[in-house]
């Protein structure tokens, strides 16, 4: 597992939770964790910090040889996360796989 902090002058202001996995296709990451901390939302950071996780994703087999070459990567996202999340991810070449409709209980 790799995390990925973004900082702004030395403040954290996010992170990417990278985690490999095997799979049939090779290895598979999952962005298990991926945002901004709520005071750095709407600064125009999500998408570089976004960029950079996807590339360090790809490129987790150059720093752990042994874990093969990726074969995918992906991540979760739902109606919960803010409104920018779902462009953002589909303005970096994600493409969206299923979705599935659940109720949740209400968090009052």
């Amino acid at each position: 597992m790799e995390i990925w902090l973004a900082t702004v002058h030395g403040m954290p202001a996010g992170y990417a939770e990278l985690d490999p996995q095997p799979g049939d296709d090779g290895l598979q990451v999952e962005i298990a964790y991926f945002g901004l901390v709520p005071a750095f939302v709407g600064r125009g950071l999500g998408g570089h910090l976004l960029t950079t996780g996807l590339r360090a994703a790809w490129s987790l087999p150059e720093r752990w040889p042994a874990l093969g070459p990726v074969g995918r990567v992906w991540l979760h996202t739902c109606s919960l996360d803010g409104p920018g999340a779902l462009p953002n991810y589909l303005a970096r070449g994600l493409r969206v796989y299923a979705t599935t409709t659940a109720e949740h209980a209400d968090r009052g």
